[in-house]
């Protein structure tokens, strides 16, 4: 695969965080960066196509009621159990 040279600047703990990384990877700052963005690009495509899942699910009307959400809640407090009319 073709690959672009690019240039950005970090803060010195966080370079030698890399390198600390990188070293005990036996591997190299390019190599650790590689990962890193890969990495970010897949959570960040990943979120956004759940935000977007979301975002159409709210334009059909499909989402939870007042009264789920009070249930839910009510459930994360520990003053329930967790019954939802989506079930």
């Amino acid at each position: 695969m073709k690959k672009e040279m690019i240039t950005f600047s970090l803060d010195p703990e966080k370079t030698k965080a890399l390198d600390a990384i990188a070293t005990s990877m036996d591997r190299d700052r390019a190599y650790i960066l590689n990962e890193a963005v890969e990495e970010y690009i897949e959570l960040r495509q990943w979120y956004l196509s759940h935000i977007q899942k979301g975002l159409d699910q709210a334009d059909k009307g499909d989402f939870a009621s007042e009264e789920d959400v009070e249930k839910f809640l009510a459930f994360l407090h520990g003053r329930r159990k967790w019954s939802s009319s989506l079930e």
